[in-house]
Protein backbone atom coordinates (compact mmCIF):
# COMPACT_ATOMS: atom_id res chain seq x y z
CA UNK A 1 0.00 0.00 0.00
CA UNK A 2 1.60 3.45 -0.90
CA UNK A 3 0.86 6.35 0.72
CA UNK A 4 -1.77 7.99 -1.33
CA UNK A 5 -3.60 4.54 -1.67
CA UNK A 6 -6.93 4.07 0.01
CA UNK A 7 -7.03 0.04 1.51
CA UNK A 8 -10.39 -1.05 2.11
CA UNK A 9 -11.32 -2.98 5.09
CA UNK A 10 -14.05 -5.43 6.54
CA UNK A 11 -14.09 -5.92 10.35
CA UNK A 12 -15.08 -9.12 11.49
CA UNK A 13 -16.42 -8.99 14.73
CA UNK A 14 -15.81 -4.58 15.07
CA UNK A 15 -17.30 -4.09 18.45
CA UNK A 16 -14.87 -7.05 20.41
CA UNK A 17 -11.21 -6.32 21.96
CA UNK A 18 -9.52 -6.89 18.50
CA UNK A 19 -11.95 -4.88 16.50
CA UNK A 20 -12.56 -1.95 18.32
CA UNK A 21 -8.00 -1.95 19.03
CA UNK A 22 -8.05 -2.06 15.17
CA UNK A 23 -11.03 0.74 14.60
CA UNK A 24 -8.47 2.32 17.35
CA UNK A 25 -5.63 2.32 15.30
CA UNK A 26 -7.53 2.88 11.62
CA UNK A 27 -8.68 6.00 13.28
CA UNK A 28 -5.42 7.62 14.08
CA UNK A 29 -4.96 7.94 9.85
CA UNK A 30 -8.78 7.58 8.99
CA UNK A 31 -7.86 8.98 5.27
CA UNK A 32 -6.04 5.49 4.34
CA UNK A 33 -8.73 3.41 4.65
CA UNK A 34 -11.87 2.59 3.26
CA UNK A 35 -14.38 0.62 5.49
CA UNK A 36 -16.24 -2.03 3.58
CA UNK A 37 -17.83 -3.69 6.35
CA UNK A 38 -18.44 -3.94 10.31
CA UNK A 39 -19.93 -6.68 12.02
CA UNK A 40 -21.06 -7.76 15.60
CA UNK A 41 -22.74 -10.67 17.32
CA UNK A 42 -25.11 -8.59 19.58
CA UNK A 43 -23.71 -5.24 20.83
CA UNK A 44 -26.06 -2.85 18.63
CA UNK A 45 -24.91 -0.20 20.53
CA UNK A 46 -21.19 0.28 19.88
CA UNK A 47 -21.20 -1.26 16.55
CA UNK A 48 -24.51 2.23 16.14
CA UNK A 49 -21.07 4.32 17.31
CA UNK A 50 -18.77 2.63 15.16
CA UNK A 51 -20.16 3.02 12.13
CA UNK A 52 -21.55 6.72 13.07
CA UNK A 53 -17.67 7.42 13.55
CA UNK A 54 -16.14 5.22 10.47
CA UNK A 55 -19.51 5.26 7.88
CA UNK A 56 -18.92 1.76 6.84
CA UNK A 57 -20.77 0.61 3.59
CA UNK A 58 -21.93 -2.21 5.92
CA UNK A 59 -23.23 -2.56 8.67
CA UNK A 60 -24.44 -6.44 9.75
CA UNK A 61 -25.28 -7.28 13.23
CA UNK A 62 -25.51 -11.09 13.55
CA UNK A 63 -28.59 -11.34 16.25
CA UNK A 64 -31.45 -11.09 14.11
CA UNK A 65 -33.76 -9.87 17.20
CA UNK A 66 -31.23 -6.60 16.83
CA UNK A 67 -31.95 -5.90 13.16
CA UNK A 68 -34.49 -2.61 13.82
CA UNK A 69 -32.42 -1.76 16.65
CA UNK A 70 -29.79 -1.21 14.28
CA UNK A 71 -31.91 -0.10 11.43
CA UNK A 72 -33.31 2.57 13.42
CA UNK A 73 -30.52 3.80 15.05
CA UNK A 74 -28.83 4.37 11.41
CA UNK A 75 -32.10 4.98 9.68
CA UNK A 76 -30.81 8.43 7.15
CA UNK A 77 -26.72 7.12 6.90
CA UNK A 78 -25.99 6.14 3.82
CA UNK A 79 -24.97 2.43 5.42
CA UNK A 80 -26.25 -0.96 4.40
CA UNK A 81 -27.56 -3.02 7.19
CA UNK A 82 -28.17 -6.42 7.56
CA UNK A 83 -28.65 -9.69 10.09
CA UNK A 84 -28.11 -13.03 10.60
CA UNK A 85 -25.52 -15.71 9.91
CA UNK A 86 -26.13 -15.67 6.33
CA UNK A 87 -25.13 -11.45 6.29
CA UNK A 88 -21.98 -12.54 7.92
CA UNK A 89 -20.32 -14.38 5.59
CA UNK A 90 -22.19 -11.83 2.93
CA UNK A 91 -19.63 -9.35 4.34
CA UNK A 92 -16.58 -11.24 4.75
CA UNK A 93 -17.09 -12.11 0.78
CA UNK A 94 -17.83 -8.57 -0.45
CA UNK A 95 -14.70 -7.06 -2.16
CA UNK A 96 -12.11 -5.60 0.27
CA UNK A 97 -8.12 -5.52 0.15
CA UNK A 98 -7.68 -6.38 3.63
CA UNK A 99 -9.67 -8.38 6.43
CA UNK A 100 -9.84 -8.31 10.14
CA UNK A 101 -11.11 -12.05 10.86
CA UNK A 102 -11.96 -11.21 15.09
CA UNK A 103 -15.17 -13.45 16.02
CA UNK A 104 -14.49 -14.96 18.71
CA UNK A 105 -15.33 -19.01 18.96
CA UNK A 106 -16.40 -21.20 16.23
CA UNK A 107 -19.37 -18.87 15.47
CA UNK A 108 -16.27 -17.12 13.18
CA UNK A 109 -15.29 -20.26 11.41
CA UNK A 110 -18.04 -19.80 7.86
CA UNK A 111 -16.94 -15.89 7.30
CA UNK A 112 -13.66 -16.22 8.15
CA UNK A 113 -13.09 -19.64 5.50
CA UNK A 114 -15.34 -17.00 3.24
CA UNK A 115 -12.89 -14.13 3.47
CA UNK A 116 -10.33 -16.61 2.62
CA UNK A 117 -11.68 -17.58 -0.81
CA UNK A 118 -11.29 -13.93 -1.97
CA UNK A 119 -7.81 -13.91 -1.92
CA UNK A 120 -7.35 -10.73 0.50
CA UNK A 121 -5.06 -9.83 2.83
CA UNK A 122 -6.80 -12.47 5.71
CA UNK A 123 -5.58 -10.91 9.61
CA UNK A 124 -6.91 -13.51 11.46
CA UNK A 125 -7.77 -13.10 15.44
CA UNK A 126 -10.51 -16.37 15.61
CA UNK A 127 -7.63 -19.26 16.02
CA UNK A 128 -10.75 -21.97 16.24
CA UNK A 129 -10.33 -21.15 12.33
CA UNK A 130 -7.24 -22.97 12.16
CA UNK A 131 -7.66 -25.13 15.24
CA UNK A 132 -10.89 -26.89 13.84
CA UNK A 133 -10.80 -26.36 9.84
CA UNK A 134 -6.62 -26.09 10.09
CA UNK A 135 -6.69 -28.49 6.73
CA UNK A 136 -9.70 -27.03 5.13
CA UNK A 137 -8.08 -23.83 6.08
CA UNK A 138 -4.76 -24.01 4.86
CA UNK A 139 -5.94 -26.05 1.49
CA UNK A 140 -8.03 -22.47 0.84
CA UNK A 141 -5.21 -20.36 1.28
CA UNK A 142 -3.21 -22.27 -1.23
CA UNK A 143 -5.76 -22.24 -3.34
CA UNK A 144 -7.03 -18.96 -3.66
CA UNK A 145 -3.44 -17.39 -2.83
CA UNK A 146 -4.93 -15.73 0.35
CA UNK A 147 -2.03 -14.11 2.66
CA UNK A 148 -2.63 -14.87 6.53
CA UNK A 149 -1.29 -12.77 9.03
CA UNK A 150 -1.74 -14.38 12.48
CA UNK A 151 -2.79 -11.53 14.88
CA UNK A 152 -2.23 -13.46 17.93
CA UNK A 153 0.72 -12.16 19.96
CA UNK A 154 2.43 -15.57 19.75
CA UNK A 155 1.78 -16.14 16.18
CA UNK A 156 2.40 -12.69 15.06
CA UNK A 157 5.68 -12.78 17.19
CA UNK A 158 7.03 -16.27 15.39
CA UNK A 159 5.65 -14.56 11.27
CA UNK A 160 7.75 -11.98 12.05
CA UNK A 161 11.17 -13.94 12.82
CA UNK A 162 10.44 -16.92 11.13
CA UNK A 163 12.35 -17.15 7.70
CA UNK A 164 10.56 -18.70 5.45
CA UNK A 165 13.13 -19.18 2.53
CA UNK A 166 15.38 -21.54 5.23
CA UNK A 167 12.07 -23.46 6.59
CA UNK A 168 14.62 -26.16 7.41
CA UNK A 169 16.78 -24.61 9.48
CA UNK A 170 13.99 -24.19 11.70
CA UNK A 171 14.89 -26.64 15.15
CA UNK A 172 11.49 -25.47 16.67
CA UNK A 173 9.28 -23.11 17.66
CA UNK A 174 8.95 -21.34 21.17
CA UNK A 175 5.16 -20.19 22.42
CA UNK A 176 5.52 -17.86 25.29
CA UNK A 177 2.71 -17.73 28.34
CA UNK A 178 1.97 -15.50 30.83
CA UNK A 179 0.84 -18.24 33.17
CA UNK A 180 -2.38 -16.47 33.86
CA UNK A 181 -3.86 -15.07 36.67
CA UNK A 182 -3.43 -18.48 38.63
CA UNK A 183 0.20 -19.34 37.97
CA UNK A 184 1.41 -20.02 41.32
CA UNK A 185 -2.10 -21.20 43.02
CA UNK A 186 -2.60 -25.01 44.08
CA UNK A 187 -4.62 -27.07 42.66
CA UNK A 188 -6.77 -26.78 46.01
CA UNK A 189 -7.59 -23.12 45.77
CA UNK A 190 -8.65 -23.36 42.10
CA UNK A 191 -11.52 -25.19 42.99
CA UNK A 192 -13.11 -22.20 44.55
CA UNK A 193 -11.73 -19.59 41.69
CA UNK A 194 -14.34 -17.21 40.66
CA UNK A 195 -15.63 -15.84 36.75
CA UNK A 196 -14.22 -12.60 38.17
CA UNK A 197 -11.31 -13.84 39.30
CA UNK A 198 -10.52 -15.71 35.95
CA UNK A 199 -10.96 -12.69 33.60
CA UNK A 200 -8.88 -10.77 35.64
CA UNK A 201 -5.41 -11.13 33.52
CA UNK A 202 -2.47 -9.84 34.95
CA UNK A 203 -1.16 -8.58 32.59
CA UNK A 204 -3.59 -8.40 28.88
CA UNK A 205 -6.75 -6.58 28.52
CA UNK A 206 -9.04 -9.26 26.86
CA UNK A 207 -12.61 -10.60 26.45
CA UNK A 208 -14.39 -12.86 29.22
CA UNK A 209 -13.74 -16.40 27.04
CA UNK A 210 -9.96 -15.39 25.99
CA UNK A 211 -9.18 -14.72 29.91
CA UNK A 212 -10.30 -18.54 31.05
CA UNK A 213 -8.70 -19.65 28.70
CA UNK A 214 -5.64 -17.84 29.60
CA UNK A 215 -6.35 -18.67 32.92
CA UNK A 216 -6.76 -22.77 32.31
CA UNK A 217 -3.78 -22.79 29.67
CA UNK A 218 -6.44 -23.75 26.86
CA UNK A 219 -5.53 -21.15 25.14
CA UNK A 220 -1.93 -21.96 24.89
CA UNK A 221 -3.49 -25.89 24.06
CA UNK A 222 -5.33 -24.28 21.15
CA UNK A 223 -2.05 -21.73 20.07
CA UNK A 224 0.12 -24.94 20.09
CA UNK A 225 -2.24 -26.58 17.21
CA UNK A 226 -2.62 -23.27 15.45
CA UNK A 227 0.95 -22.80 14.95
CA UNK A 228 1.08 -26.30 13.76
CA UNK A 229 -1.12 -25.92 10.93
CA UNK A 230 0.05 -22.58 10.32
CA UNK A 231 3.38 -22.76 10.11
CA UNK A 232 3.39 -27.13 8.88
CA UNK A 233 5.51 -27.54 12.04
CA UNK A 234 5.33 -30.67 13.82
CA UNK A 235 3.99 -30.80 17.24
CA UNK A 236 7.18 -32.48 18.57
CA UNK A 237 8.92 -29.28 17.60
CA UNK A 238 6.47 -26.79 19.43
CA UNK A 239 6.92 -25.72 22.73
CA UNK A 240 5.68 -23.61 25.61
CA UNK A 241 7.08 -21.61 28.40
CA UNK A 242 5.81 -19.78 30.93
CA UNK A 243 7.08 -16.17 30.82
CA UNK A 244 5.24 -14.25 33.34
CA UNK A 245 6.67 -10.85 32.29
CA UNK A 246 4.96 -11.03 28.96
CA UNK A 247 7.92 -8.72 27.20
CA UNK A 248 8.75 -11.73 24.98
CA UNK A 249 6.21 -12.52 22.84
CA UNK A 250 7.26 -15.75 21.43
CA UNK A 251 10.77 -16.80 19.83
CA UNK A 252 12.54 -19.52 16.31
CA UNK A 253 14.86 -21.52 17.40
CA UNK A 254 17.29 -22.05 14.44
CA UNK A 255 19.60 -25.96 14.31
CA UNK A 256 22.26 -23.28 13.97
CA UNK A 257 21.80 -22.29 17.89
CA UNK A 258 20.32 -18.80 17.15
CA UNK A 259 16.95 -18.49 18.70
CA UNK A 260 14.90 -15.04 17.24
CA UNK A 261 12.60 -12.85 19.51
CA UNK A 262 10.22 -10.44 19.06
CA UNK A 263 10.22 -8.27 22.01
CA UNK A 264 7.05 -5.78 23.05
CA UNK A 265 5.19 -4.01 25.47
CA UNK A 266 2.05 -6.12 25.91
CA UNK A 267 -0.51 -3.95 23.14
CA UNK A 268 -2.62 -6.05 21.11
CA UNK A 269 -2.20 -2.86 18.76
CA UNK A 270 1.48 -4.05 18.41
CA UNK A 271 0.39 -6.98 16.17
CA UNK A 272 -2.74 -5.76 14.86
CA UNK A 273 -0.53 -3.09 13.38
CA UNK A 274 2.19 -4.95 11.65
CA UNK A 275 -0.89 -6.72 10.37
CA UNK A 276 -2.83 -3.61 9.16
CA UNK A 277 0.26 -2.14 7.67
CA UNK A 278 1.62 -5.12 5.96
CA UNK A 279 3.92 -5.64 4.07
CA UNK A 280 5.22 -2.03 5.75
CA UNK A 281 5.01 -1.22 9.01
CA UNK A 282 2.75 2.01 10.98
CA UNK A 283 3.55 3.70 14.09
CA UNK A 284 1.34 2.67 16.75
CA UNK A 285 0.43 4.32 20.17
CA UNK A 286 1.85 1.06 22.30
CA UNK A 287 4.27 2.38 24.58
CA UNK A 288 8.09 1.56 24.22
CA UNK A 289 9.95 -1.05 25.80
CA UNK A 290 12.61 0.64 28.17
CA UNK A 291 15.12 -1.97 29.09
CA UNK A 292 17.08 0.08 31.88
CA UNK A 293 13.22 -0.40 33.38
CA UNK A 294 12.84 -4.50 33.39
CA UNK A 295 14.43 -6.20 35.97
CA UNK A 296 14.84 -9.45 34.65
CA UNK A 297 12.84 -11.91 32.31
CA UNK A 298 12.05 -15.19 33.65
CA UNK A 299 11.13 -18.66 32.18
CA UNK A 300 9.26 -21.67 33.82
CA UNK A 301 8.38 -25.48 32.36
CA UNK A 302 4.09 -25.03 32.32
CA UNK A 303 3.03 -27.53 35.46
CA UNK A 304 0.61 -30.40 33.85
CA UNK A 305 -0.44 -31.20 36.70
CA UNK A 306 -1.95 -28.00 37.77
CA UNK A 307 -2.94 -27.07 33.69
CA UNK A 308 -4.11 -30.52 31.69
CA UNK A 309 -5.07 -28.64 29.37
CA UNK A 310 -1.69 -28.08 27.63
CA UNK A 311 -1.94 -31.65 27.06
CA UNK A 312 -5.22 -32.09 26.32
CA UNK A 313 -4.62 -29.97 23.41
CA UNK A 314 -1.42 -32.15 22.04
CA UNK A 315 -3.30 -35.17 22.25
CA UNK A 316 -6.00 -33.63 20.00
CA UNK A 317 -3.22 -32.17 17.43
CA UNK A 318 -2.15 -35.76 17.57
CA UNK A 319 -5.06 -37.92 17.18
CA UNK A 320 -5.49 -35.25 14.04
CA UNK A 321 -8.68 -34.86 12.24
CA UNK A 322 -11.49 -33.55 14.39
CA UNK A 323 -10.15 -34.28 17.45
CA UNK A 324 -9.13 -30.71 17.75
CA UNK A 325 -12.45 -29.47 16.50
CA UNK A 326 -13.70 -31.62 19.46
CA UNK A 327 -11.59 -30.46 22.38
CA UNK A 328 -12.45 -26.55 20.86
CA UNK A 329 -16.67 -27.31 21.12
CA UNK A 330 -16.73 -28.52 24.38
CA UNK A 331 -14.48 -25.67 25.73
CA UNK A 332 -16.47 -23.26 24.40
CA UNK A 333 -19.50 -25.27 26.09
CA UNK A 334 -17.68 -25.49 29.44
CA UNK A 335 -15.78 -22.05 29.82
CA UNK A 336 -19.88 -20.73 29.12
CA UNK A 337 -20.97 -22.42 31.83
CA UNK A 338 -18.16 -21.59 33.85
CA UNK A 339 -18.58 -17.82 33.32
CA UNK A 340 -22.59 -18.54 33.95
CA UNK A 341 -21.65 -19.56 37.17
CA UNK A 342 -23.19 -23.33 36.88
CA UNK A 343 -19.85 -25.39 37.51
CA UNK A 344 -16.37 -24.42 38.75
CA UNK A 345 -13.34 -23.81 37.43
CA UNK A 346 -11.82 -27.37 37.73
CA UNK A 347 -14.58 -28.43 36.15
CA UNK A 348 -13.78 -26.64 32.96
CA UNK A 349 -11.09 -29.72 32.41
CA UNK A 350 -13.24 -32.33 33.34
CA UNK A 351 -15.81 -31.75 30.58
CA UNK A 352 -13.19 -31.35 28.02
CA UNK A 353 -11.52 -34.54 28.62
CA UNK A 354 -14.66 -36.36 28.74
CA UNK A 355 -15.91 -35.42 25.78
CA UNK A 356 -12.43 -35.74 24.02
CA UNK A 357 -12.48 -39.36 25.25
CA UNK A 358 -16.05 -40.03 23.90
CA UNK A 359 -14.79 -40.15 20.16
CA UNK A 360 -16.76 -38.28 17.17
CA UNK A 361 -12.61 -38.61 16.01
CA UNK A 362 -12.57 -38.87 12.41
CA UNK A 363 -11.27 -37.56 9.29
CA UNK A 364 -11.77 -34.28 8.51
CA UNK A 365 -13.65 -33.93 4.75
CA UNK A 366 -15.79 -31.52 4.47
CA UNK A 367 -17.29 -27.95 6.49
CA UNK A 368 -20.51 -30.00 6.78
CA UNK A 369 -19.19 -32.87 8.68
CA UNK A 370 -17.48 -30.02 9.90
CA UNK A 371 -20.48 -28.77 12.15
CA UNK A 372 -21.74 -32.16 12.36
CA UNK A 373 -19.69 -33.18 14.81
CA UNK A 374 -19.18 -30.10 15.97
CA UNK A 375 -22.95 -30.16 17.36
CA UNK A 376 -22.51 -34.09 18.59
CA UNK A 377 -19.43 -33.06 20.89
CA UNK A 378 -21.49 -29.98 22.01
CA UNK A 379 -24.34 -31.69 23.14
CA UNK A 380 -22.32 -34.42 24.45
CA UNK A 381 -20.26 -31.61 26.76
CA UNK A 382 -24.04 -30.24 27.69
CA UNK A 383 -24.79 -33.16 28.70
CA UNK A 384 -21.26 -33.66 31.09
CA UNK A 385 -22.11 -30.14 32.10
CA UNK A 386 -25.70 -31.15 33.77
CA UNK A 387 -24.00 -34.06 35.51
CA UNK A 388 -22.17 -31.09 37.46
CA UNK A 389 -24.41 -28.57 37.94
CA UNK A 390 -23.78 -26.64 41.05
Amino acid sequence: MNNTEKRRVTILGSTGSVGTQTLDLIARDAQRYDIVALTANRNVKELVRQALAVKPHLAVIADETKYKDLKDALAGENIEIAAGKGALVEAAQRPSDWVMAAIVGSAGLPPTLAAARTGSILAFANKETLVCAGPLMMDLVAKEGCKLLPVDSEHNAIYQVFDETQRDSVDRLILTASGGPFRTWTRAAMKDITPAQACHHPVWAMGAKISVDSATMMNKALEVIEAAWLFNMPEKQIEVVVHPQSVIHSMVAYKDGSTLAQLGTPDMRIPIGYCLAWPQRMKTPAARLDFTQINQLTFEAPDPERFPALRLGREALRLGGTAPLVLNAANEIAVQAFLDGQIGFLDIEKIIETTLQQGFITSLESLDQLFEVDEKARAFARSVRQSLLR
